[in-house]
């Protein structure tokens, strides 16, 4: 099975981008289906607040199973779920090629298949594990930014690039329906949704999170490491992220492709 380097890694700074996912901004095109009882798998469940949001949907009798491969943001995942006082969810160090437990009314993987090298094989398991595989990933290629200055445009570049190196795909968004019908299902309903980041806030919290991130977390060690960008390069990227979130007229959206599959 190939083998991927999560291209995120857990720097503070994504770890609490990641935290401020939701079913609604996040999987608002699972938020229909989802039903009281239900029993959830969240695979690649990061800091847990999406399967938290998750497990107050299914509610008391139904429950969430969150998987990452990392202790130490399962750690933060239980500290969350704790302090929120949601008791219906478990969060597990696991693996996303052998789900754990019994069967599952739905297996849910948010920004995932873009970090597995061998996506297909991932959805093989799901597939083998839930009555309902959701998943939605970026197509980082397609992310529109204004003003696209040269350091911005670079980033984008770069992002998909690092994925690659790292044995991943940063376009994965335009795959699932692919790589679900190789993985066997009879029945593949795919769509888009976006992120629309163009607010006071919203530039903040997007421009904030990766004027930090070009130079502190996996995207710079990974960048350095595979020969992709100097640290001045990252330097120029982290100081445009901070005139974009300070720009009145900037503007961002990023286009993310879901599977719902079955059968």
């Amino acid at each position: 099975m190939a083998s991927a380097v999560y291209s995120h890694g857990h720097h503070s700074s994504v770890v609490a981008a990641h935290a401020a996912r939701t079913v609604a901004n996040s999987a608002a095109y699972l938020s229909p289906l989802v039903e009281p009882g239900m029993r959830i798998l969240d695979v690649g469940c990061g800091p847990g607040s999406i399967s938290i949001d998750l497990a107050r949907r299914v509610g008391d009798r139904g429950h969430v199973v969150g998987i990452d491969m990392s202790a130490e943001v399962v750690e933060t995942a239980r500290a969350a779920a704790a302090q929120a006082g949601v008791s219906n969810v478990e969060f597990l160090v696991g693996d996303a090629y052998d789900p754990p437990g019994e069967r599952y009314d739905v297996v849910h993987a948010h920004q995932v298949l873009q970090h597995l090298g061998d996506p297909v094989a991932a959805l093989a398991a799901w597939r083998a594990a839930g009555d309902l595989v959701a998943a939605r990933d970026v197509v980082y290629s397609a992310t529109a930014i204004h003003p696209l200055t040269p350091p911005l445009a670079r980033w984008r570049e770069l992002v998909v690039a690092l994925q690659a190196a790292n044995g991943g795909d940063g376009d994965a968004g335009a795959r699932l329906k692919a790589w679900a019908r190789a993985a066997g299902f009879a029945s593949v309903e795919t769509d888009v949704e976006t992120w629309c980041f163009e607010s006071p806030a919203g530039r903040a919290f997007w421009g904030g999170q990766w004027a930090e991130r070009a130079l502190h977390s996996a995207f710079a060690d990974g960048t350095e490491r595979h020969g992709l960008a100097d640290a001045s390069e990252r330097e120029a990227i982290a100081a445009a992220w901070s005139a974009w979130a300070a720009d009145d007229d900037g503007w961002m959206a990023m286009l993310h492709g879901w599977i719902l599959a079955r059968g």
